[in-house]
Protein backbone atom coordinates (compact mmCIF):
# COMPACT_ATOMS: atom_id res chain seq x y z
CA UNK A 1 0.00 0.00 0.00
CA UNK A 2 1.28 3.44 -0.91
CA UNK A 3 2.25 5.46 2.15
CA UNK A 4 0.01 8.46 2.71
CA UNK A 5 2.00 11.61 3.38
CA UNK A 6 1.20 15.19 4.38
CA UNK A 7 3.43 18.20 3.82
CA UNK A 8 3.62 21.36 5.91
CA UNK A 9 4.99 24.55 4.34
CA UNK A 10 5.90 27.36 6.73
CA UNK A 11 6.60 30.59 4.81
CA UNK A 12 8.24 32.68 7.51
CA UNK A 13 10.03 36.00 7.61
CA UNK A 14 13.47 34.53 8.34
CA UNK A 15 13.12 30.97 7.08
CA UNK A 16 11.02 28.79 4.81
CA UNK A 17 10.63 25.19 5.94
CA UNK A 18 9.02 22.15 4.38
CA UNK A 19 8.29 19.05 6.47
CA UNK A 20 7.07 15.71 5.15
CA UNK A 21 5.25 13.38 7.53
CA UNK A 22 3.21 10.21 7.57
CA UNK A 23 0.95 8.56 10.14
CA UNK A 24 1.86 5.14 11.56
CA UNK A 25 -0.47 2.33 12.62
CA UNK A 26 -0.73 3.81 16.12
CA UNK A 27 -1.96 7.19 14.83
CA UNK A 28 1.35 8.94 15.56
CA UNK A 29 3.09 11.25 13.08
CA UNK A 30 6.47 10.18 11.73
CA UNK A 31 8.69 12.84 10.17
CA UNK A 32 10.28 11.63 6.93
CA UNK A 33 12.08 14.71 5.68
CA UNK A 34 12.83 18.37 6.36
CA UNK A 35 13.89 21.21 4.09
CA UNK A 36 14.89 24.64 5.36
CA UNK A 37 16.21 27.70 3.59
CA UNK A 38 16.63 31.40 4.26
CA UNK A 39 13.61 33.57 3.51
CA UNK A 40 14.47 36.83 1.75
CA UNK A 41 11.16 37.74 0.09
CA UNK A 42 8.89 37.93 3.14
CA UNK A 43 8.43 40.86 5.52
CA UNK A 44 6.54 40.41 8.81
CA UNK A 45 4.73 37.38 7.50
CA UNK A 46 3.68 38.97 4.19
CA UNK A 47 5.18 38.11 0.80
CA UNK A 48 7.04 41.16 -0.51
CA UNK A 49 8.92 39.52 -3.39
CA UNK A 50 7.26 36.74 -5.40
CA UNK A 51 10.40 35.52 -7.21
CA UNK A 52 12.62 35.33 -4.12
CA UNK A 53 9.94 33.57 -2.10
CA UNK A 54 9.25 31.11 -4.92
CA UNK A 55 12.96 30.28 -5.24
CA UNK A 56 13.23 29.66 -1.49
CA UNK A 57 10.16 27.37 -1.51
CA UNK A 58 11.62 25.33 -4.39
CA UNK A 59 14.94 24.95 -2.58
CA UNK A 60 13.28 23.86 0.69
CA UNK A 61 10.97 21.46 -1.18
CA UNK A 62 13.95 19.86 -2.96
CA UNK A 63 15.80 19.38 0.33
CA UNK A 64 12.73 17.78 1.94
CA UNK A 65 12.18 15.44 -1.03
CA UNK A 66 15.84 14.37 -1.07
CA UNK A 67 15.89 13.60 2.65
CA UNK A 68 12.55 11.79 2.47
CA UNK A 69 13.68 9.60 -0.39
CA UNK A 70 16.96 8.74 1.35
CA UNK A 71 14.98 7.41 4.31
CA UNK A 72 12.24 5.75 2.25
CA UNK A 73 12.58 3.02 -0.35
CA UNK A 74 9.88 4.49 -2.61
CA UNK A 75 10.40 7.77 -4.39
CA UNK A 76 8.11 10.44 -2.98
CA UNK A 77 7.34 13.61 -4.91
CA UNK A 78 5.75 16.55 -3.13
CA UNK A 79 2.64 17.80 -4.93
CA UNK A 80 0.23 19.16 -2.32
CA UNK A 81 1.21 21.34 0.64
CA UNK A 82 -0.57 22.67 3.68
CA UNK A 83 0.52 26.25 4.18
CA UNK A 84 0.48 28.55 7.18
CA UNK A 85 -0.48 32.19 7.14
CA UNK A 86 0.24 35.06 9.52
CA UNK A 87 0.99 38.77 9.23
CA UNK A 88 -0.43 42.12 10.31
CA UNK A 89 -3.42 41.73 7.99
CA UNK A 90 -4.89 38.89 10.08
CA UNK A 91 -7.99 39.86 12.05
CA UNK A 92 -10.31 37.90 14.33
CA UNK A 93 -13.89 38.54 15.44
CA UNK A 94 -16.76 36.83 17.21
CA UNK A 95 -20.03 36.00 15.46
CA UNK A 96 -23.33 34.45 16.57
CA UNK A 97 -24.96 32.18 14.00
CA UNK A 98 -28.46 30.72 14.22
CA UNK A 99 -30.93 28.60 12.27
CA UNK A 100 -34.47 27.25 12.72
CA UNK A 101 -34.61 23.57 11.86
CA UNK A 102 -37.36 22.40 9.52
CA UNK A 103 -37.82 18.88 10.89
CA UNK A 104 -37.71 19.27 14.67
CA UNK A 105 -38.54 15.59 15.26
CA UNK A 106 -35.14 14.48 13.92
CA UNK A 107 -32.11 14.93 16.19
CA UNK A 108 -29.46 17.51 15.28
CA UNK A 109 -26.99 16.02 12.80
CA UNK A 110 -23.59 16.84 11.34
CA UNK A 111 -25.43 18.25 8.33
CA UNK A 112 -27.19 20.81 10.56
CA UNK A 113 -23.89 21.82 12.17
CA UNK A 114 -22.20 22.16 8.78
CA UNK A 115 -25.05 24.31 7.42
CA UNK A 116 -24.84 26.61 10.45
CA UNK A 117 -21.08 26.95 10.01
CA UNK A 118 -21.27 27.45 6.24
CA UNK A 119 -23.72 30.32 6.73
CA UNK A 120 -21.00 32.24 8.62
CA UNK A 121 -18.80 32.16 5.52
CA UNK A 122 -21.48 34.27 3.82
CA UNK A 123 -20.81 37.23 6.16
CA UNK A 124 -20.15 40.50 4.37
CA UNK A 125 -16.49 41.38 4.97
CA UNK A 126 -14.58 44.63 4.61
CA UNK A 127 -13.56 45.06 0.95
CA UNK A 128 -10.34 43.16 0.30
CA UNK A 129 -10.88 40.71 3.17
CA UNK A 130 -11.87 37.05 3.14
CA UNK A 131 -12.65 34.49 5.82
CA UNK A 132 -9.90 31.94 6.55
CA UNK A 133 -11.42 30.01 9.47
CA UNK A 134 -14.80 29.68 11.16
CA UNK A 135 -14.35 27.87 14.49
CA UNK A 136 -17.37 26.94 16.65
CA UNK A 137 -17.03 27.72 20.36
CA UNK A 138 -20.36 27.05 22.14
CA UNK A 139 -23.70 25.83 20.85
CA UNK A 140 -27.15 26.86 22.09
CA UNK A 141 -30.20 24.63 21.49
CA UNK A 142 -33.60 26.22 22.25
CA UNK A 143 -31.93 28.70 24.65
CA UNK A 144 -30.05 25.92 26.45
CA UNK A 145 -26.69 27.67 26.77
CA UNK A 146 -23.24 26.11 26.25
CA UNK A 147 -24.15 22.77 24.77
CA UNK A 148 -20.76 21.17 24.15
CA UNK A 149 -21.94 18.56 21.63
CA UNK A 150 -25.40 19.26 20.14
CA UNK A 151 -25.31 16.29 17.78
CA UNK A 152 -28.11 13.88 18.68
CA UNK A 153 -30.10 16.46 20.65
CA UNK A 154 -33.62 17.35 19.49
CA UNK A 155 -34.43 21.03 19.18
CA UNK A 156 -36.02 23.71 17.03
CA UNK A 157 -33.56 26.61 17.22
CA UNK A 158 -29.85 25.93 16.84
CA UNK A 159 -27.34 28.70 17.59
CA UNK A 160 -23.57 28.91 17.99
CA UNK A 161 -20.83 31.37 18.87
CA UNK A 162 -18.07 31.32 16.25
CA UNK A 163 -14.49 32.58 16.27
CA UNK A 164 -13.94 34.00 12.78
CA UNK A 165 -10.45 34.65 11.40
CA UNK A 166 -10.00 36.82 8.31
CA UNK A 167 -7.12 37.95 6.14
CA UNK A 168 -6.41 40.24 3.22
CA UNK A 169 -7.26 38.69 -0.14
CA UNK A 170 -4.12 40.11 -1.77
CA UNK A 171 -1.80 38.71 0.93
CA UNK A 172 -3.42 35.28 0.69
CA UNK A 173 -3.27 35.30 -3.10
CA UNK A 174 0.43 36.25 -3.10
CA UNK A 175 1.23 33.22 -0.93
CA UNK A 176 -0.80 30.96 -3.24
CA UNK A 177 0.98 32.44 -6.28
CA UNK A 178 4.38 31.57 -4.82
CA UNK A 179 3.21 28.03 -4.08
CA UNK A 180 1.75 27.59 -7.57
CA UNK A 181 4.92 29.00 -9.15
CA UNK A 182 6.84 26.31 -7.25
CA UNK A 183 4.84 23.60 -9.09
CA UNK A 184 2.89 22.85 -5.91
CA UNK A 185 -0.81 22.90 -5.08
CA UNK A 186 -2.39 24.33 -1.92
CA UNK A 187 -4.30 21.68 0.01
CA UNK A 188 -5.19 23.74 3.08
CA UNK A 189 -4.53 27.20 4.47
CA UNK A 190 -4.15 27.48 8.26
CA UNK A 191 -3.51 30.35 10.63
CA UNK A 192 0.01 29.74 11.92
CA UNK A 193 -0.63 29.94 15.69
CA UNK A 194 -3.37 27.31 15.31
CA UNK A 195 -0.85 25.01 13.62
CA UNK A 196 1.83 25.69 16.25
CA UNK A 197 -0.70 24.96 19.00
CA UNK A 198 -1.44 21.60 17.39
CA UNK A 199 2.25 20.69 17.66
CA UNK A 200 3.18 21.90 21.14
CA UNK A 201 0.09 21.99 23.40
CA UNK A 202 -1.44 19.02 25.21
CA UNK A 203 -5.12 18.34 25.87
CA UNK A 204 -4.93 19.20 29.57
CA UNK A 205 -3.51 22.65 28.84
CA UNK A 206 -6.14 23.36 26.19
CA UNK A 207 -8.86 22.38 28.64
CA UNK A 208 -7.42 24.26 31.63
CA UNK A 209 -6.69 27.41 29.63
CA UNK A 210 -3.37 28.35 28.07
CA UNK A 211 -1.70 31.10 26.04
CA UNK A 212 0.47 30.04 23.12
CA UNK A 213 3.07 32.66 22.15
CA UNK A 214 4.90 31.82 18.92
CA UNK A 215 7.83 34.24 18.54
CA UNK A 216 8.86 34.22 14.90
CA UNK A 217 11.24 36.38 12.92
CA UNK A 218 8.69 38.95 11.73
CA UNK A 219 5.67 38.48 14.00
CA UNK A 220 4.64 37.10 17.37
CA UNK A 221 1.50 34.99 17.07
CA UNK A 222 -0.89 34.50 19.99
CA UNK A 223 -3.55 31.82 20.48
CA UNK A 224 -5.61 31.53 23.66
CA UNK A 225 -7.44 28.29 24.52
CA UNK A 226 -9.92 27.50 27.28
CA UNK A 227 -12.29 24.55 27.81
CA UNK A 228 -10.89 22.79 24.73
CA UNK A 229 -11.85 25.69 22.46
CA UNK A 230 -9.89 28.47 20.76
CA UNK A 231 -10.98 31.73 22.39
CA UNK A 232 -8.76 34.42 20.91
CA UNK A 233 -6.10 34.84 18.24
CA UNK A 234 -3.84 37.76 17.39
CA UNK A 235 -0.73 38.60 15.36
CA UNK A 236 1.69 41.11 16.89
CA UNK A 237 3.88 42.81 14.24
CA UNK A 238 7.16 42.36 16.18
CA UNK A 239 9.46 39.37 16.33
CA UNK A 240 13.09 38.35 16.40
CA UNK A 241 14.08 40.61 13.50
CA UNK A 242 13.16 43.77 15.38
CA UNK A 243 15.43 42.66 18.25
CA UNK A 244 18.25 42.17 15.76
CA UNK A 245 17.59 45.67 14.43
CA UNK A 246 17.71 47.11 17.94
CA UNK A 247 21.09 45.46 18.56
CA UNK A 248 22.40 46.72 15.21
CA UNK A 249 21.37 50.30 15.93
CA UNK A 250 22.28 50.24 19.62
CA UNK A 251 25.74 48.79 19.11
CA UNK A 252 26.52 50.33 15.71
CA UNK A 253 27.26 47.03 13.97
CA UNK A 254 26.09 45.14 10.90
CA UNK A 255 22.86 43.12 10.67
CA UNK A 256 24.61 39.76 10.42
CA UNK A 257 26.83 40.65 13.38
CA UNK A 258 23.79 41.66 15.43
CA UNK A 259 22.01 38.41 14.58
CA UNK A 260 25.06 36.36 15.55
CA UNK A 261 25.45 38.24 18.85
CA UNK A 262 21.78 37.71 19.68
CA UNK A 263 21.95 33.97 19.10
CA UNK A 264 25.38 33.31 20.60
CA UNK A 265 25.62 35.71 23.54
CA UNK A 266 22.17 37.28 23.92
CA UNK A 267 20.06 37.05 27.07
CA UNK A 268 16.53 38.24 27.86
CA UNK A 269 17.53 39.30 31.39
CA UNK A 270 20.30 41.87 31.89
CA UNK A 271 20.52 41.37 35.66
CA UNK A 272 21.83 37.84 35.16
CA UNK A 273 24.83 39.08 33.13
CA UNK A 274 28.19 39.97 34.67
CA UNK A 275 29.51 43.50 34.31
CA UNK A 276 32.95 42.44 33.10
CA UNK A 277 31.86 40.10 30.29
CA UNK A 278 32.07 41.33 26.70
CA UNK A 279 32.80 40.23 23.15
CA UNK A 280 34.92 41.88 20.45
CA UNK A 281 33.22 42.59 17.13
CA UNK A 282 35.30 43.36 14.07
CA UNK A 283 34.84 46.88 12.74
CA UNK A 284 34.44 47.99 9.15
CA UNK A 285 37.47 48.82 7.01
CA UNK A 286 39.75 51.36 8.72
CA UNK A 287 37.61 51.21 11.87
CA UNK A 288 38.58 49.81 15.25
CA UNK A 289 36.98 46.67 16.65
CA UNK A 290 34.14 47.20 19.12
CA UNK A 291 33.82 45.74 22.61
CA UNK A 292 30.17 44.84 23.21
CA UNK A 293 29.18 44.34 26.85
CA UNK A 294 26.99 41.27 27.47
CA UNK A 295 25.00 43.31 29.97
CA UNK A 296 24.30 46.10 27.46
CA UNK A 297 23.41 43.51 24.82
CA UNK A 298 20.97 41.83 27.23
CA UNK A 299 19.51 45.21 28.18
CA UNK A 300 18.61 45.89 24.54
CA UNK A 301 17.00 42.45 24.15
CA UNK A 302 15.15 42.65 27.46
CA UNK A 303 13.65 46.05 26.63
CA UNK A 304 12.15 44.81 23.35
CA UNK A 305 10.99 41.49 24.79
CA UNK A 306 9.17 43.33 27.59
CA UNK A 307 7.37 45.39 24.93
CA UNK A 308 6.35 42.23 23.04
CA UNK A 309 5.15 40.55 26.25
CA UNK A 310 3.23 43.70 27.14
CA UNK A 311 1.36 43.45 23.82
CA UNK A 312 0.66 39.77 24.52
CA UNK A 313 -0.79 40.71 27.93
CA UNK A 314 -2.97 43.27 26.17
CA UNK A 315 -4.35 40.50 23.95
CA UNK A 316 -5.00 38.29 27.00
CA UNK A 317 -6.98 41.12 28.61
CA UNK A 318 -8.90 41.68 25.37
CA UNK A 319 -9.86 38.01 25.27
CA UNK A 320 -11.66 38.27 28.61
CA UNK A 321 -9.78 35.27 29.99
CA UNK A 322 -7.18 37.05 32.10
CA UNK A 323 -6.76 35.20 35.40
CA UNK A 324 -8.62 32.13 34.07
CA UNK A 325 -5.77 30.41 32.22
CA UNK A 326 -4.28 28.01 34.73
CA UNK A 327 -2.22 26.30 32.03
CA UNK A 328 -0.04 29.41 31.93
CA UNK A 329 2.03 30.46 28.92
CA UNK A 330 3.78 28.27 26.35
CA UNK A 331 6.54 29.91 24.30
CA UNK A 332 7.58 28.47 20.94
CA UNK A 333 9.12 29.59 17.65
CA UNK A 334 12.70 30.68 17.06
CA UNK A 335 12.48 33.53 19.56
CA UNK A 336 11.73 31.09 22.38
CA UNK A 337 15.35 29.93 22.21
CA UNK A 338 16.67 33.21 23.61
CA UNK A 339 18.65 32.59 26.79
CA UNK A 340 16.62 33.33 29.98
CA UNK A 341 13.44 34.15 28.03
CA UNK A 342 11.45 31.69 30.13
CA UNK A 343 12.63 33.48 33.28
CA UNK A 344 11.65 36.90 31.91
CA UNK A 345 8.24 35.59 30.79
CA UNK A 346 7.52 34.26 34.30
CA UNK A 347 8.29 37.69 35.74
CA UNK A 348 6.18 39.51 33.14
CA UNK A 349 3.13 37.22 33.09
CA UNK A 350 3.21 36.14 36.72
CA UNK A 351 2.27 32.56 35.81
CA UNK A 352 3.80 29.23 34.82
CA UNK A 353 5.81 29.34 31.59
CA UNK A 354 7.34 26.54 29.55
CA UNK A 355 9.05 26.23 26.18
CA UNK A 356 6.94 24.30 23.65
CA UNK A 357 8.85 21.74 21.58
CA UNK A 358 7.18 20.26 18.49
CA UNK A 359 8.12 16.64 19.17
CA UNK A 360 5.56 16.07 21.93
CA UNK A 361 3.00 14.38 19.68
CA UNK A 362 5.40 12.70 17.27
CA UNK A 363 6.31 9.04 17.00
CA UNK A 364 9.61 8.11 18.58
CA UNK A 365 10.24 6.04 15.45
CA UNK A 366 10.54 9.15 13.25
CA UNK A 367 13.44 8.78 10.84
CA UNK A 368 14.19 12.49 11.26
CA UNK A 369 14.47 13.82 14.81
CA UNK A 370 12.83 17.19 15.39
CA UNK A 371 13.10 18.97 18.73
CA UNK A 372 13.55 22.58 17.69
CA UNK A 373 10.76 25.16 18.26
CA UNK A 374 11.50 26.76 14.89
CA UNK A 375 9.64 23.81 13.31
CA UNK A 376 6.49 24.07 15.47
CA UNK A 377 4.34 25.63 12.74
CA UNK A 378 5.43 23.27 9.94
CA UNK A 379 4.91 20.16 12.07
CA UNK A 380 1.53 21.48 13.23
CA UNK A 381 0.55 21.91 9.59
CA UNK A 382 1.34 18.26 8.93
CA UNK A 383 -0.73 17.19 11.95
CA UNK A 384 -3.68 19.36 10.94
CA UNK A 385 -3.55 17.97 7.41
CA UNK A 386 -4.16 14.45 8.71
CA UNK A 387 -6.87 15.70 11.09
CA UNK A 388 -8.65 17.54 8.27
CA UNK A 389 -8.47 14.47 6.03
CA UNK A 390 -9.99 12.28 8.74
CA UNK A 391 -12.71 14.88 9.45
CA UNK A 392 -13.59 14.95 5.75
CA UNK A 393 -13.81 11.15 5.64
CA UNK A 394 -15.99 11.09 8.77
CA UNK A 395 -18.26 13.80 7.35
CA UNK A 396 -18.65 12.00 4.03
CA UNK A 397 -19.46 8.73 5.84
CA UNK A 398 -22.03 10.50 8.01
CA UNK A 399 -23.69 12.14 5.00
CA UNK A 400 -23.73 8.80 3.17
CA UNK A 401 -25.31 7.04 6.16
CA UNK A 402 -27.85 9.86 6.58
CA UNK A 403 -28.83 9.68 2.90
CA UNK A 404 -29.13 5.88 3.10
CA UNK A 405 -31.39 6.18 6.15
CA UNK A 406 -33.50 8.83 4.40
CA UNK A 407 -33.87 6.60 1.34
CA UNK A 408 -34.83 3.65 3.54
CA UNK A 409 -37.49 5.59 5.45
CA UNK A 410 -38.86 7.08 2.24
CA UNK A 411 -39.20 3.63 0.67
CA UNK A 412 -40.72 2.31 3.90
CA UNK A 413 -43.22 5.20 4.05
CA UNK A 414 -44.11 4.78 0.37
CA UNK A 415 -44.70 1.06 0.93
CA UNK A 416 -47.00 1.69 3.92
CA UNK A 417 -48.97 4.30 1.96
CA UNK A 418 -49.30 1.85 -0.94
CA UNK A 419 -50.58 -0.91 1.35
CA UNK A 420 -53.09 1.43 2.99
CA UNK A 421 -54.33 2.52 -0.42
CA UNK A 422 -54.81 -1.11 -1.49
CA UNK A 423 -56.80 -1.87 1.69
CA UNK A 424 -59.03 1.13 1.08
CA UNK A 425 -59.76 0.00 -2.46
Amino acid sequence: MKKQIAVGLDIGTTKISVIVGTKNEFGKIEILGIGKTKSTGVMRGIVANIDQTTAAIIEAKTQAEDQTNQADEKQIKIDFVNIGIAGQHIRSLQNRGQMVREDVKDPISDIDLKKLKDDVYKLVMTPGEEIIHVIPQEYIVDSQIEVVEPKGITGTKLEANFHVITGQVAAIQNIKTCVNNSSLKVQNLTLEPLASAEAVLDKEEIDAGVVLVDIGGGTTDVAIYKDNVIRHTAVIPFGGNVITGDIRDGCGILDRQAEQLKKQYGSALAELCKDNESVVVRGLRNQEAKHISFKILAGIIECRMKEIFSLVKHEINNSGYSGKLIGGVVLTGGGSQLKNIQHLAKLEFGTAVRIGYPDEHLSKESKVKVNNPIYSTAIGLVMKAFDDTQNTIDQENTERETNQLSDFFKKFTDKIESLLKDDTN
